[in-house]
């Protein structure tokens, strides 16, 4: 579980970045290009350990996610600058219960009661948080970033089935392999030509990126994945720490309530999981 957290943490602290450059940098080339340093950053093991290291035992397996999570990334980060960075966390809460869905029917995983009780009630804490957003300004953009949620859903059930597999560096690097692939075409007629400091920025994405990545591989590697799928309704607090530390924005009374719920059913979830 301390895996899933930590990734939950660097994933917020990349988003919040990528939030800022996406609304200073086209969307679909500050991704393809946060997904190249991503891939830059393992270069070096990739040269250590050699090229076959790194063979993945089920190509079409990485193929096809690599195509799910760039689908979703995409509608993701089209919709990233236009809502707030509470908003986008709190509606990529709605994952847990897709991933709790594909683990029961697809992966054959025990979804006890416990795990889905404490989904639920943090998917209440999102509609908490959400409900006074749903708005004509922002809403269309809401549904949009709704969209990418059963598409990452899949991506990380993918994700969770290679593990079986391949080690985690292995999953973690074709996903940078895969992603990139797929969002040169989309890139490619609106790429831009940053600062030096917005190349930085890019830089340090990709590294937050793929540590995210790997912290969560490897809790999916530890634990079935709808044990673990509570404990992302964490990214809310984390979303609204940087949220205010970057934009100096303020979760309102309703976000707050919804945090404590969110918190509440992690904390229930990780207690009961410790008892069993």
């Amino acid at each position: 579980m301390m895996w899933m957290a930590l990734g939950g943490f660097t994933l917020s602290a990349m988003n919040a970045l990528m939030r800022q450059l996406t609304g200073e940098l086209p969307p679909t080339f500050a991704q393809c290009m946060r997904y190249v340093f991503g891939l830059a950053v393992m270069l070096p093991l990739l040269l250590k350990h050699g090229v076959h290291h790194y063979k993945p035992n089920h190509l079409k397996g990485h193929l096809l996610r690599g195509f799910f999570h760039a689908a979703a990334l995409t509608l993701f980060f089209l919709a990233l600058p236009k809502i707030p960075l509470t908003d986008t966390t709190a509606i990529m809460f709605t994952q847990p219960v897709f991933v709790m869905i594909g683990a029961a029917l697809i992966l054959r995983e025990v979804v006890s009661r416990d795990r889905w009780l404490a989904a639920l009630l943090g998917f209440a804490g999102v509609g908490l948080v959400l409900l006074p957003h749903m708005q004509a300004s922002t809403g269309n953009w809401s549904l949009v970033m709704l969209a990418a949620s059963p598409l990452f859903a899949a991506s990380f059930l993918i994700n969770k089935a290679l593990t079986r597999h391949d080690r985690p560096e292995v999953i973690v690097l074709w996903q940078n392999i895969t992603v990139t692939a797929y969002m040169i075409p989309l890139a490619m007629p609106y790429w831009a030509s940053p600062d030096t400091r917005q190349w930085f920025m890019l830089a340090f994405c990709g590294v937050l990126g793929t540590l995210a990545h790997i912290f969560m591989t490897r809790g999916f590697a530890l634990a079935d994945i709808s044990v673990l799928q509570p404990l992302r309704f964490l990214d809310l607090l984390w979303a609204s720490l940087f949220g205010f530390l970057m934009f100096g924005a303020l979760p309102g009374d309703t976000a707050i309530l919804g945090g404590v719920i969110i918190l509440s059913a992690t904390l229930w979830i990780a207690h009961r999981e410790k008892r069993q």
